[in-house]
């Protein structure tokens, strides 16, 4: 996997986005202080989710000779109750996939199962650990 470089800039909120190869950025909107110049961090995971869901049932319909002509995905965030404890709530991120081609039932059904081995889909709902370290950058003179 390759590594990603966020930075501030000068402009507000918005934040450089480095990968390898690409970059691009992320903001918030105007107000909640930012210049809604690039997509909030929530849009991004959204995006992060979807696209991988996407690649996800493409690949898998390809690999199965599915007739699969194109597929896309919506995602959008709730809040629910939690259920171990009912005075709190807790985000429930809601995709919806439609499917374009000539699809059996049991394809649909194939289709969907892929989603959920999506490896975004895994990362942000299964057991994972973030580690965080900090160092002070070298003050200029």
């Amino acid at each position: 996997m390759g590594s990603v470089t966020v930075k501030s800039t000068k402009n507000g909120y918005k934040q450089e986005i480095k990968s390898e190869k690409h970059s691009f950025a992320c903001d918030i909107p105007v107000d909640l202080g930012g210049t809604d110049s690039a997509p909030d961090p929530h849009e991004l995971l959204f995006g992060s989710l979807g696209s991988c869901t996407a690649i996800t049932v493409q690949m898998f319909a390809k690999k199965k000779n599915i007739p699969l002509e194109g597929v896309s995905v919506k995602l959008w965030e709730e809040k629910i109750a939690d259920p171990e404890n009912e005075s709190r709530t807790m985000p429930k991120i809601n995709r919806e996939l439609t499917v374009e081609g000539n699809l059996t039932n049991e394809q649909i059904e194939d289709l969907k199962a892929a989603a959920n081995k999506c490896p975004i889909h895994k990362l942000i709902s299964g057991k994972n650990v973030i580690e965080t370290s900090i160092k002070a950058a070298a003050t200029k003179s």
